[in-house]
């Protein structure tokens, strides 16, 4: 299947009754603080993706995965809000311990455009993959920490 581009209506009609007033207002935030949101038809299911900044990053997407609807945040400015991590639940931390590493910052064989994540939550020490590192399955216990760290990430890269 080709991608085809779709309105925020189509996706949000596709999202699960449970996570539907949280995607909403993540939208809603992320649209009201600059970001620019796209909607696409992916052969997996729907995408939804949003960047912000000149030029433009990805900050955050929401996609469906046979497991659930998932959040996958580009932490690129983690290193301005290091306290948040250790404020994860432990299903949130098992979901970043599970994350494949970043093979350029460990082995130096991934493309030397990728760019992966070094850090610490509490004493033990991560580099990972920017692509499925803080990919969250969204649950009612996850969705409030998901938020908060949108928050955090764009308030970074406000400043920046």
């Amino acid at each position: 299947m080709t991608q085809a581009k779709i309105s925020f209506e189509q996706f949000l009609e596709a999202v699960d009754a449970d996570n539907k007033p949280f995607v909403q207002d993540l939208h809603n935030y992320l649209i009201d603080n600059g970001c620019k949101a796209t909607f696409e038809e992916k052969k997996s299911g729907f995408l939804a993706s949003y960047k912000f900044g000149k030029p433009q990053r990805a900050i955050l997407n929401f996609v469906f995965r046979k497991s659930g609807m998932l959040t996958r945040i580009y932490g690129e400015r983690i290193g301005g809000y290091p306290d948040f991590l250790n404020t994860l639940p432990s299903v949130m931390v098992e979901s970043i311990k599970d994350a494949r590493i970043c093979k350029r910052l460990v082995h130096n064989t991934c493309s030397p455009k990728c760019i992966g994540y070094d850090f610490m939550i509490g004493n033990e020490h991560f580099q990972k993959c920017r692509y499925s590192c803080f990919e969250f399955l969204m649950t009612g216990k996850s969705n409030p920490y998901i938020k908060s760290f949108v928050e955090h990430e764009l308030k970074e890269r406000m400043t920046a």
